[in-house]
């Protein structure tokens, strides 16, 4: 895809996220959009993973750490063809594989998350069997910035680092905020440059919303050899509608009626400009 298709997939991405949240009552809508970009830009420019290839040992593998996200998640999967998009209407209701957390019960996903600091460690031993295997297939997780003073992440970052891993990349969604304050007041793990350097890790910052600067990162990798990657991708929470960016009530809320309506005016309006640019 071009840039410019990828810009309107991921408007197209927001506007599906927020309606089928809508649907379901239910979700976490701040962080969910604020990772719209990052899972556009792997799933249609990097990772050599389809339904038609899930199941060969070949695939890249994907595990989304911050699993509380995964309303994004499924409605890439959804446009990748991996289940009919129809399925999301049962979003968070009864007796639905479709819940607020993935589950290896919906196609394309790897592996159950939610308990935060689960996917570095998941996907260190991904990248520690494809060595073993002198397979070339590459491991990719999402963590979120809230996650991070979890022991476990550490531990598999100290791991991938002596294993040497550079088959391996880990992307932060650093949105800055999580469900009860800003990050840094919770527990401040800044900066995260240095700290992942210290145990370490090859380092990019870039803007997490930046299609450019996504794709740009992620064909520079691995950023060194025999070393992990790790993306520090700077987001903007509840990104793409003006009244939830950087709002911390949407880390799971709801639109009304009308905040619904709101949310699509502005992202049918955003979708305008790029198509006439």
């Amino acid at each position: 895809m071009t840039t410019k298709e990828l810009k309107q997939r991921s408007i197209q991405y927001r506007k599906k996220i927020l309606k089928y949240i809508v649907g379901a009552n239910a979700g976490h809508t701040g962080g969910s959009l604020s990772c719209t970009d990052i899972l556009n830009v792997l799933y249609n420019d990097v990772l050599n993973v389809s339904p038609e290839n899930f199941t060969s040992n070949d695939r890249d593998r994907y595990v989304q750490s911050k699993g509380h996200c995964v309303e994004a998640l499924f409605v890439v999967l959804a446009d990748k063809g991996f289940f009919p998009e129809s399925d999301l209407e049962t979003l968070c209701k009864y007796q639905s594989h479709y819940i607020g957390h993935p589950t290896k019960k919906v196609k394309g996903v790897e592996q159950n998350t939610g308990a935060l600091g689960h996917g570095l460690p998941i996907c260190t031993g991904m990248a520690i069997a494809a060595k073993m295997d002198a397979k070339d297939y590459k491991v990719f997780t999402l963590m979120g910035d809230g996650e991070l003073p979890e022991g476990s992440n550490w531990e598999a970052a100290l791991s991938a680092a002596h294993y040497k891993l550079d088959n391996l990349c880990a992307i932060v969604d650093k949105n800055s905020l999580q469900i009860t304050a800003a990050t840094t007041d919770v527990m401040n793990t800044d900066p995260l440059d240095e700290k992942w350097k210290a145990f370490g890790w090859a380092v990019k910052e870039v803007n997490g919303n930046d299609i450019d600067e996504l794709r740009a990162a992620f064909a520079a990798l691995p950023f060194e050899k025999d070393k992990p990657s790790v993306i520090i991708a700077h987001t903007t929470k509840g990104k793409g509608v003006s009244f939830m960016e950087n709002e911390l009530k949407w880390h799971h809320g709801v639109p009304n009626k009308e905040q619904y309506e709101q949310a699509q005016q502005e992202l049918d309006a955003a979708m305008q400009t790029i198509t006439n640019n």
